[in-house]
């Protein structure tokens, strides 16, 4: 018997009901900070000059994106996954002949009614390639040359993304090492990984000298406390020497290298500004002590403010259209990067914590999601999701709350712009429709 499919069969109603949640509160959030008393609502909202009257329309481009999406065969994706990403490293390319520059950013390219940011889209279809690539027969990540190939597809888009002065977003392609780790990668990059963080924060907390003082110090005592097995065995001390080259490599070469030809002077500037000390490779010389600079540090206005708003909330908030940090432009950019700022001044702790839930219940539902899956593209795929979600969710939060440098990265969902909300869109759609074909094996 003929059985008619129908374009919700299948599909995770509550997913769907979290991301209609989460772009509700984002836009009431972008309204709160940009309605002022006296505004009329209606004439504002369909002359679409306003934030939030864009947002809407944006909002309603991407239901129609989304529904376009549910009545696609789940294959597409998995045929076209190639074809996409080289498209998208295309435009990337494209943005540097015919790019706009927002902010001091030459990585937008305008489409009249939106403007168009590669780099962020990419990662729409980074996550598809690395699927593709992951779910091909016989695929092992123990392998070096396995590893170096998906490796080039998910960081390719950094390159790119560092060039235009997007050093925030370049950071997000980070996160598809969490597929990578669900997929096989040894356990050791990601312990590697992990120990470059920690000696990255060190470094902002000691002067590159004092840091290569302790680093050989602690080799010394590591060789003090073998010598008796390194009589008998040289290997370890090859492995303590191969350690405290990379260590002095990184402290000495590579972090003064980050910070002055990678990130941004007001970058740094905001990255040391967090521990209370002055950027140190303003100079020449890396190995200034700043504890005999005089100057103290001034916390980052940006941040500063933030903190003011969110923590002017209180428990319960002051309630809508009530915040005077928010309702006085105080915050920069707190319909983008600081929409959070809104929600905590407006609807204190309790509001602050409600959409932390959310975000967390999204997060376990993709976790969920991408757990049941038949096949490793869609699993693949979930957890790319799952790792672009954690880190812009994390970073950003973290930033306007002072505990995560600020370097530009949007709240999913919830802050302002095209170029964001459709990526987010057609990456949660996109999962929802392989959910929904869960049955079928993708490669």
């Amino acid at each position: 018997m003929y059985q008619k499919v129908t374009i919700t069969k299948g599909i995770d109603w509550v997913l769907i009901m979290l991301y209609l949640l989460l772009v509700i509160i984002g836009l009431i959030s972008i309204f709160s900070v940009e309605f002022k008393p006296g505004d009329d609502f209606f004439d504002n909202l369909f002359a679409f000059q306003k934030n939030y009257s864009k947002q809407v329309i944006y909002f309603g481009v991407c239901v129609v994106i989304a529904v376009l999406i549910l009545l696609t065969d789940s294959k597409f994706f998995t045929a076209t996954a190639n074809l996409f990403y080289a498209f998208g490293i295309l435009l990337m390319i494209f943005t540097f002949i015919a790019g706009k520059t927002v902010n001091g950013s030459k990585s937008w390219i305008p489409l009249g009614f939106i403007n168009l940011q590669p780099v962020e889209t990419a990662k729409i279809f980074t996550a598809l390639a690395l699927s593709k690539y992951l779910s091909i027969n016989d695929i092992n990540l123990k392998k070096p040359r396995t590893q170096l190939i998906a490796a080039g597809i998910s960081f390719l888009p950094i390159v790119f993304s560092i060039l235009q002065n997007e050093t925030g977003l370049a950071l997000v392609y980070f996160s598809f090492l969490l597929p990578m780790y669900r997929e096989g990668l040894p356990p050791v990059y990601l312990i590697i990984g992990a120990s470059l963080a920690v000696l990255l924060i060190v470094t902002l907390l000691l002067t590159t000298s004092t840091l290569i003082i302790c680093i050989s110090a602690v080799a010394v005592a590591a060789v003090y406390f073998m010598r008796r097995r390194l009589k008998r065995d040289k290997q370890p001390l090859l492995i303590i020497l191969l350690l405290w080259g990379a260590a002095v490599l990184f402290a000495g070469v590579a972090v003064p290298f980050l910070f002055k030809s990678v990130f941004q002077k007001y970058q740094a500037d905001r990255i040391f500004s967090m521990v209370g000390r002055d950027n140190p490779f303003e100079t020449a010389d890396t190995t200034v002590n700043i504890s005999t600079v005089k100057k103290k540090p001034v916390e980052n206005y940006n941040v500063k403010q933030s903190k003011i708003a969110i923590g002017s909330g209180g428990f319960s908030g002051k309630g809508f259209l009530k915040g005077t940090q928010t309702q006085g432009d105080f915050v920069p950019e707190q319909h983008t990067d600081f929409i959070f700022t809104s929600v905590g001044e407006n609807f204190g702790f309790i509001g602050s914590t409600v959409v932390v839930l959310l975000y967390g219940l999204l997060l376990f539902r993709i976790i969920f999601i991408a757990e049941r899956q038949r096949s490793t593209f869609s699993r693949v795929y979930a957890y790319s999701v799952a790792g672009i979600l954690f880190f812009h969710v994390f970073i950003n939060i973290g930033m306007t709350i002072g505990l995560a440098p600020v370097i530009g990265i949007t709240l999913p969902l919830m802050s302002y712009g095209g170029s964001s909300l459709l990526t987010f869109t057609i990456l949660f759609f996109i999962l929802i429709k392989l959910d929904a074909d869960r049955q079928l094996v993708l490669r």
